[in-house]
């Protein structure tokens, strides 16, 4: 059994650190190189105003992917907890995007899960959002 450093050092969550760090930044690049081209992802909120979304493909990933993390303040990210093993990892982490009134800067909190593929690209993304504070 793998302790907890073990997991919390993981290959998988190594990538999806890498991943964050990447699209919070507007490494486009990284972002879809960490990608194959087959991604899912699906994208929730338990708040009424956000609804959800789920997409497949790269370049449909990249393209919602730009349109919201576009607004995320770069260095903002804040990881509070990550947990993996090879092919998983949960990252829970908040950061500030420009979702209030005029774009204005709230922090969201997010739970982001990852499913790598044999190739150690991300294969499925499943992240759970809700907006602390406005």
């Amino acid at each position: 059994m793998a302790n907890e450093d073990q997991m919390q050092d993981s290959k998988a969550v190594k990538i999806a650190i890498s991943h964050v760090h990447a699209w919070s930044c507007h490494d486009w690049n990284k972002t879809k190189e960490l990608l194959p081209l087959n991604v899912h992802a699906f994208v929730t909120s338990t708040q009424p105003a956000f609804g959800s979304g789920e997409f497949t493909r790269a370049d449909n990933y990249m393209e919602r992917k730009k349109q919201a993390a576009q607004l995320v303040e770069p260095g903002s990210v804040r990881l509070i907890s990550t947990i993996g093993d090879k092919s998983n990892a949960l990252i829970l982490m908040t950061f500030r995007i420009g979702l209030g009134p005029g774009g204005t800067m709230v922090t969201m909190a997010r739970s982001s899960r990852y499913l790598l593929d044999q190739n150690g690209k991300i294969k499925d993304e499943r992240d759970q959002f809700v907006v602390l504070s406005q």
